[in-house]
């Protein structure tokens, strides 16, 4: 065990190292961020807050994310190609691709396609260890990464400094469990969401499944304002005069769900000649998609801007709470685990030796005159030494069971794991055999550790200011 976990730091230095080296060209700021990530890193598995393979860096995409959902056929792929310049994605009516295809630029001339293996082993890139994420759905289906995710390459000079991801259909999808796994973890980590309909199926209530997921799953979000919802193929519908009805019907479909505000955009593909049936209604149709197209790729652009604040944040995030919210939790549990220890104690150690002391003081088995003979030894020397043992093996073992007691309900009371945290683990290092029952703070947690915390905090304000003089001259 101790090599594969010194393997383990060691493919996790060299992936942080990488993720430095690339950062030092991309943005040199974050490159210390790295650096705090990793001080984090140290105090969080000394506590046994975060397993030693693993890192908070991890955790969080280092560039800018553009995720790209929606129903089979409803212009994703011709939508990213038109962003792109490139015919980069198979187009059709139907369900063509049934992969999340991440993209991501490249210097070459040359598009290249890359097995999901390439995405799963990369700490740069959102599905790092996403295998592990299908096989808690889905036992066994981690192994076949390749069927759910691959990395497509393109020189299209937007594609610098962001990744975007354009998703399979999720009506058109057979893996659907998997499938809903990482659309959630895309969601979570993306900067911009993109959520594609097709108008040219005026009855969204015949979707209705996935629009209870893409939508209703997602207002409640904090940072729901990151996604944007398109009813795409307007130009059909234009030409058939009722586009008025068909946006109607999507937007009361929309708000049955739970989206009452926000921006609803109506574009198609300007790449494809549309028919309409006067001068007029073409003008007012193009004049409609490109204003909503151009509201579209300037959130677009810029995601570049705010995915650095993103990721300082993470850091602070991170900081404040193993400074505050897991120490306060984990002072808590063990609050509550050795009063419950010394109560049980009492109660199965205590007793049965007052009740001891009673008999053995009414009888004086102790103090008698054979004291010398074997007898006596056993009564006054062995047999106390027994009892010892026993009751230091019982104590233990209540440590254990209290433990197990207290540690379920710590659980349950921080049920989200914080950016792959395990408070649980935590509690079993600050509970384990050679720590005192009357150790008051949680196992890592030393003085040593809270500077380094408070040094990371410091650090992160400094990180803010140095992309304010990047991006901003408040001086003028």
């Amino acid at each position: 065990m101790p090599a594969t976990r010194h393997g383990a730091g060691t493919t996790l230095h060299h992936r942080l190292r990488s993720l430095e080296d690339h950062l030092r060209l991309e943005n040199p700021v974050l490159v210390g961020a790295v650096q705090s990530f990793r001080v984090l890193d140290s105090v969080a598995h000394r506590m046994g807050l975060l397993p030693k393979d693993r890192s908070f860096a991890t955790q969080v995409p280092w560039w800018p994310l553009i995720s790209i959902l929606g129903t089979f056929s409803a212009g994703k792929s011709s939508f990213v190609n038109h962003y792109l310049g490139h015919d980069l994605q198979r187009t059709g009516n139907q369900a063509v691709d049934d992969k999340f295809t991440v993209i991501c630029y490249t210097r070459e001339q040359q598009v290249r396609v890359l097995p999901g293996i390439a995405l799963d082993t990369d700490v740069r890139f959102p599905f790092f260890g996403m295998s592990a994420e299908i096989d808690k759905v889905a036992p066994g289906e981690g192994q076949r990464i390749d069927t759910y995710l691959q990395l497509k390459t393109c020189p299209s000079d937007v594609l610098r400094g962001k990744i975007i991801i354009d998703s399979p259909g999720f009506d058109a999808d057979a893996q659907r469990t998997s499938t809903l796994r990482i659309a959630n973890h895309m969601i979570g980590l993306s900067d911009l969401v993109l959520v594609f309909f097709d108008a040219r199926h005026p009855e969204p209530g015949a979707m209705r499944d996935t629009l209870q997921h893409l939508v209703r799953a997602s207002v409640g979000r904090p940072d729901a304002t990151k996604i944007l919802y398109i009813l795409n193929q307007m130009d059909t519908t234009l030409r058939e005069d009722n586009a008025e009805d068909v946006v109607a019907a999507w937007q009361r479909a929309l708000a049955e769900n739970g989206l009452t505000a926000g921006r609803f955009y109506c574009i198609y593909n300007p790449d494809v000649p549309a028919q309409f049936g006067t001068p007029e209604l073409r003008r007012r149709a193009e004049a409609k998609r490109d204003a909503d197209l151009g509201e579209i790729k300037d959130r677009m652009h810029q995601v570049e801007l705010g995915r650095s604040y993103r990721i300082v944040g993470v850091l602070e995030k991170n900081a404040r709470y193993i400074q505050d919210a897991a120490c306060a939790a984990l002072s808590a549990a063990l609050k509550r685990w050795r009063r419950l220890v010394l109560w049980t104690d009492c109660v199965l150690l205590g007793i049965p030796f007052l009740v001891l002391l009673a008999i053995s003081t009414q009888t004086g088995w102790w103090q008698g005159e054979d004291s010398a003979t074997t007898w006596g030894i056993l009564l006054t020397v062995v047999l106390p030494a027994l009892l010892v043992t026993a009751a230091v093996f019982v104590h233990f073992k209540i440590r254990a069971a209290c433990a197990d007691i207290v540690s379920r309900r710590l659980r349950q009371d921080v049920q989200d794991e914080h950016y792959g945290t395990d408070i649980g683990a935590a509690f079993a290092r600050s509970t384990s055999w050679w720590r005192s029952v009357f150790l008051r703070t949680p196992a890592g947690w030393t003085k040593s550790s809270k500077k380094r915390v408070q040094r990371v905090l410091a650090n992160a304000k400094a990180y803010v200011q140095s992309l304010n003089n990047h991006f901003a001259d408040p001086s003028g």
